[in-house]
């Protein structure tokens, strides 16, 4: 497929997706994740035949075993039935600007099943480690028609936090003997689960982790979060991950959480998209551009602060601070 994509091209790869077709999905999120004019209108078209999907999202510090629990949670829901996908947002490559592949590599055995679809996608340098096409990326393996979308971040710093605003279900994954009492006091952490799992439980030693986190965590509207005790590499404990992550669709629905949730992301991803366009406008050199470029001037040379040159800049007109 060229670079570029043609308006029939990708009037063709949506349809061919809509009928669940891998490779359709493969070529659409390449043009999202190089930023091609034709994913917006790629976009556009899959948007009215998403919202299906029941997203997970997997955060915590790299090592506890992520790619592990994926791989066996996609094992446990295709026995039930289920056709999953998996997002794997991985360190972009110094050397290419591309994911490291690491995430897919440990998942190979998985992805050949014709009911699981893998991707990884770089974080790009994005300061909180996700991807800012990832859930772009997810919107087209919600149409492609996957029951559940795995996302799989790399567990460093914000993206720990900023899965909680994008996922249904947020699983956040520690594991014994490596300092993790510490770790569960870091600000955020025992906000964002909906479900705690201590991986690696074989190594032992796991019961002062898990003490420590049922003395924290507390109710949140009406949802208690679990703690699974798992070792994902002898498949310990993750018919009952699969379990809670069930269970806490089915306290979504009945709840009415999954429609706040969907309209926060809602509105979290149209500011994105604002923020997207204008920074994209105020740089291409156009009138908007030499705009931007005279409001700089003025701020260096302290005729006008930084707040009142972003009101001028967005038209706004408002004086206030």
């Amino acid at each position: 497929m060229p670079a570029k994509a043609s308006r029939d091209s990708v009037e063709g790869l949506v349809d061919s997706l809509l009928k669940g077709d891998k490779r359709s999905a493969g070529k659409l999120i390449s043009l999202i994740e190089d930023d091609e004019p034709e994913a917006v209108e790629a976009l556009a078209r899959i948007f009215p035949h998403t919202g299906r999907a029941h997203v997970v999202g997997l955060t915590g510090p790299p090592g506890v075993g992520k790619s592990s629990l994926i791989n066996r949670l996609v094992r446990a829901f295709r026995s039930r039935g289920k056709t999953v996908g998996v997002v794997a947002v991985d360190p972009t490559s110094p050397y290419t600007g591309g994911a490291v592949l690491g995430d897919r590599i440990r998942m190979a055995d998985t992805g050949v099943d014709p009911g699981v679809f893998i991707r990884s996608m770089a974080t790009r340098g994005h300061a909180g480690g996700l991807a800012l096409a990832t859930f772009d990326a997810v919107r087209v393996l919600d149409a492609m028609g996957s029951d559940l979308v795995f996302v799989e971040t790399v567990g460093a710093g914000q993206s720990e936090v900023e899965i909680a605003s994008r996922a249904h279900t947020t699983v956040v994954v520690e594991m014994p003997l490596t300092g993790d009492v510490v770790q569960t006091m870091k600000a955020g952490i025992l906000e964002i689960g909906d479900v705690y799992v201590v991986n690696k439980v074989d190594l032992g030693n796991e019961d002062v982790l898990v003490a420590n986190l049922k003395f924290q965590l507390e109710a949140r509207d009406g949802w208690t979060p679990p703690i699974i005790r798992t070792a994902a590499l002898e498949g310990r404990g993750i018919d009952d991950l699969a379990g809670a992550i069930e269970k806490h669709a089915l306290y979504l629905d009945q709840s009415g959480g999954r429609r706040k949730r969907e309209v926060a992301r809602a509105r979290l991803e149209i500011l994105e998209n604002v923020q997207r366009l204008l920074v994209r406008r105020v740089s291409e050199g156009s009138r908007s551009g030499r705009a931007f470029q005279n409001l700089a001037e003025d701020v260096a040379a302290r005729r006008l602060d930084p707040h009142a040159a972003a009101r001028k800049l967005l038209g706004s007109g408002s004086t206030a601070r």
